[in-house]
C-alpha cells in the first residue's frame, strides 16, 4: 500500500470512529457532517470524499460490525447448523454474546438510524445473510421439512436478535448463563438439534 493509500485509508477510518463517537455522545439526528468533520480534525469537503452521507458513514460502521462478528466464527454459522452439535451451537452463541460489549456502540448509533432507507436496507440484508447461512446448513445435513428450513432460522436469528437489543438496553436481567442456557436449548429445538 502507498503512503498516499495509507492516508487515506487513516482519514476514513478517522471519520468512523469519530461518527460512532458523536453518534454515542449527540445521538444520531443530531451529529452534523460538519460535526464529523471537525472531530476528525478535517473539512466537510473531505469528509465527501469518503462518504456520501451520515447514512454512509453508518452502513460503513454496519460493515465493521458484520466484520467483527463473522471474523471471530470459527466454525462459521453455516457449519454450526450444519454439524447438529449442541456443543457447537451453544460455543457459536456463547462467542456472539461475548462479542454484544465490543459492537454495542455500533448497533446503539445503528437503532437511531432505523428510519432510514439505506441503512434499513443493510440491517435487513446482514438478518436475511445470516438466515441464509443458517437454512444452508439445515440444507447440508436436510435435517427438518424444506419447506420449513428458513422460518425456523428466522425464528432462532431473531431471538439472538432480540435478547441482543435487550442486552444493550438493560443488559442481563437473567444471568448471563441461564441466558446462554435457553438460547442453546430454542435452537437446538428450532434447529431440530438432538446430540447431548
Amino acid at each position: 500500500m502507498s503512503l498516499r493509500a495509507a492516508q487515506k485509508q487513516m482519514t476514513y477510518e478517522l471519520f468512523l470512529a469519530k461518527a460512532l463517537d458523536l453518534f454515542g455522545t449527540k445521538g444520531y439526528a443530531a451529529t452534523t457532517i460538519d460535526d464529523i468533520a471537525t472531530a476528525a480534525g478535517s473539512t466537510r469537503t473531505t469528509f465527501y470524499l469518503h462518504f456520501s452521507s451520515k447514512a454512509d458513514v453508518m452502513s460503513a460502521l454496519l460493515s465493521k460490525v458484520d466484520a467483527i462478528l463473522t471474523g471471530a466464527d470459527d466454525p462459521d454459522l453455516t457449519t454450526v447448523v450444519a454439524s447438529g452439535s449442541r456443543a457447537l451451537v451453544r460455543q457459536f452463541l456463547d462467542r456472539k454474546f461475548t462479542q454484544w460489549d465490543e459492537i454495542k456502540p455500533y448497533m446503539v448509533a445503528s437503532y437511531q438510524t432505523a428510519h432510514d432507507p439505506d441503512v434499513a436496507a443493510k440491517t435487513e440484508q446482514w438478518f436475511e445473510s445470516a438466515v441464509t447461512d443458517m437454512t444452508e446448513g439445515l440444507n447440508r445435513a436436510d435435517r427438518i421439512d424444506p419447506a420449513r428450513r428458513r422460518i425456523r432460522c428466522v425464528l432462532a436469528f431473531g431471538q439472538l436478535e432480540h435478547m441482543s437489543r435487550r442486552y444493550f438496553s438493560i443488559g442481563w436481567r437473567t444471568p448471563r448463563e441461564i441466558c446462554l442456557d435457553e438460547l442453546t436449548d430454542s435452537w437446538c429445538h428450532l434447529l431440530d438439534v438432538h446430540d447431548a
